[in-house]
C-alpha cells in the first residue's frame, strides 16, 4: 500500500475530511413553534449558500419550500441545515408546514 493512500485512509478514519460545503455563506433560521426568526433572508444570486435551521420550539417542524425543492423535519431543540444551490433573482417562499397558515417567510435573492 503506498504511503499517500495509507495516509489518505487515516484521515479518512479520523474524520479529517473537510466537507463539500465548508466555506459557504450560511444564515441562521429559527423556527419557533409558528415563528420564523428571521421570516426574510437577502442573499446574492448565484450563490450557493448554507441556511442553518434551528427548532427552538417545543414542538416539532418542516421547513419547506416548493421552488427551492427542500424539505427538512427537526424535533424540538434539533439543529440541521440544508445546502442551497445557486439562485437567479427574484423571491423563493418557505414555511413551517406544521405550522401553517402563519409560518411563512422568503428568501429575496440579488
Amino acid at each position: 500500500m503506498s504511503k499517500f493512500l495509507r495516509a489518505s485512509l487515516l484521515m479518512l478514519s479520523l474524520g479529517v475530511v473537510m466537507p463539500a460545503f465548508a466555506g459557504l455563506p450560511s444564515y441562521d433560521l429559527e423556527l419557533k413553534d409558528g415563528a420564523l426568526t428571521p421570516n426574510t433572508l437577502e442573499v446574492k444570486a448565484g450563490e450557493r449558500f448554507k441556511l442553518n435551521l434551528h427548532n427552538a420550539g417545543k414542538s416539532p417542524v418542516e421547513f419547506e419550500s416548493q421552488r427551492l425543492r427542500q424539505e427538512k423535519v427537526l424535533a424540538p431543540g434539533a439543529k440541521s441545515f440544508v445546502v442551497i444551490p445557486p439562485l437567479k433573482k427574484g423571491e423563493y417562499e418557505f414555511f413551517d408546514e406544521f405550522h401553517l397558515p402563519d409560518a411563512k417567510g422568503k428568501i429575496i435573492v440579488q
